[in-house]
């Protein structure tokens, strides 16, 4: 038999970018030339739980896009780039038959369904070398961990002791990286929406997030949003707003797929800062940052907990099973117009606004009662920008089950009052 051609395997996975990707940068300082690879899971793309898809149609949208776009800017830098459409254990296992897999770059991760994939992989490559990293915070584990011995379970306590020495990495030079080694012929699926699963639809003209996915196109907001109009200065101000796209920096879409880095959006501040000068604004947008690494690490340290019904303080929740009442909830027919009408721009758009998804999840676990991992379940179908980490986290927040047991319940209609004062937003989504 002939001898099988060594090679390394770049498995991109929610780190969708070329600037500041770690494994990329990694992966070509090595001799052996290289394959990068996406697979869009059948398993994950067919998997319920609680009767509703792990993957809706908004995000499937958002990820074909970025993955698309992903592979043009490798194609730029001459990275042959394997897309496939099967389980991805089946893909590696095809891969392993051609060539002798000697490393495997990719992203850490330590969520149940992540890890479970991993694994499968272990089984059909045993002898391969993993390089991991940790791409996907702005906090690196070893300058938290130096930091805290453990992760505090209030955020305040968190970014307090964080924010005292901070040290943010630098970003990892892709932009002058090119592939120069032996290329490697592979044959892509040919995948489009409708392959799949899903069928074609027209976005919604009231969206306050228009946007496709793709690095390119995360770049372009990122410009628009410092440099070109300032907004970042008023960000503070405004991100609480519920309607126009320019509200608050949009910027978690791209960060949920990894087609940006929370490492980029740090350093592109510090420059705003040094040109148009540091605010308020331009602080928040980092605690947002600091906010969502926070999530990472209860995550990374409670590990499965946070899907349990008792979320990570072991709290005893207690919930009715009433589906017409979640039925209602999701097609915004609640008691609620406020509720409701941020259900039914979720249910169009895919997007909700910050302000909305507090106050649709506190109303779900406190008024109606129901149990808060159905709600977080329908969010995951839902949400263009859906994180594990971020998603489970809030959801156990709002229930009292996560980082704050305190009984915390939004009033709707006080909250209505406040934000949404001329009812543009309830009108914008409830009018006949």
């Amino acid at each position: 038999m002939p001898k099988k051609q060594k090679i390394n395997i770049l498995w991109f996975t929610k780190d969708l970018r070329t600037r500041d990707s770690e494994s990329l940068y990694h992966i070509m300082q090595e001799d052996l030339p290289f394959l990068a690879v996406y697979v869009f899971d059948t398993e994950s793309l067919q998997q319920k739980q609680f009767g509703f898809q792990k993957i809706g149609k908004f995000r499937a949208k958002f990820l074909l896009e970025s993955v698309e776009d992903l592979k043009k800017n490798l194609a730029e830098k001459n990275i042959p780039f394997l897309v496939k459409f099967n389980k991805t254990e089946n893909v590696f296992k095809e891969i392993s038959e051609r060539f002798e897999v000697v490393k495997i770059f990719c992203q850490q991760e330590w969520t149940k369904e992540e890890v479970d994939v991993q694994r499968k992989i272990e089984k059909v490559i045993p002898a391969a070398i993993w390089e991991k990293s940790y791409s996907q915070f702005l906090l690196h584990p070893l300058f938290v961990f130096k930091t805290l011995n453990k992760i505090p379970m209030l955020f305040t306590t968190f970014r307090q002791k964080i924010e005292k020495n901070l040290l943010i990495r630098p970003e990892f030079e892709s932009e002058n990286l090119m592939y120069d080694k032996e290329n490697i012929a592979v044959e892509s699926d040919k995948i489009s929406f409708q392959s799949l699963g899903f069928e074609d639809f027209k976005k919604d003209k009231r969206s306050a997030f228009p946007f496709s996915g793709a690095e390119n196109e995360a770049l372009k907001r990122l410009h628009f949003y410092f440099s070109e109009t300032q907004n970042l200065s008023c960000y503070k101000e405004t991100r609480n707003g519920l309607t126009g796209k320019d509200y608050s920096s949009k910027f978690s879409a791209w960060l949920s797929d990894g087609s940006l880095s929370a490492v980029t959006i740090y350093h592109e501040i510090k420059r705003y800062e040094k040109e148009f000068g540091a605010n308020d604004s331009t602080y928040w947008l980092i605690f947002e940052l600091l906010w969502r690494d926070f999530f990472r690490y209860v995550s990374l340290q409670h590990k499965n907990l946070i899907f349990r019904k008792n979320g990570i303080n072991h709290q005893q929740y207690f919930a009715e099973n009433n589906e017409a009442l979640i039925q209602k909830w999701i097609a915004g027919e609640t008691d609620s117009d406020f509720v409701n009408a941020n259900m039914l721009e979720l249910k169009n758009t895919g997007w909700m606004s910050n302000r909305g998804r507090q106050n649709a999840a506190s109303y779900f676990c406190k008024t109606l009662k129901q149990d808060w991992r159905i709600g977080a379940a329908y969010f995951e179908e839902m949400l263009i920008d859906y994180d594990v980490h971020s998603n489970y986290g809030n959801w156990m927040y709002l229930a009292g089950v996560g980082n704050d047991n305190r009984n915390r319940i939004f009033n709707p209609e006080k909250q209505a009052e406040f934000y949404d004062p001329n009812e543009e937003f309830r009108q914008l989504w409830l009018k006949k």
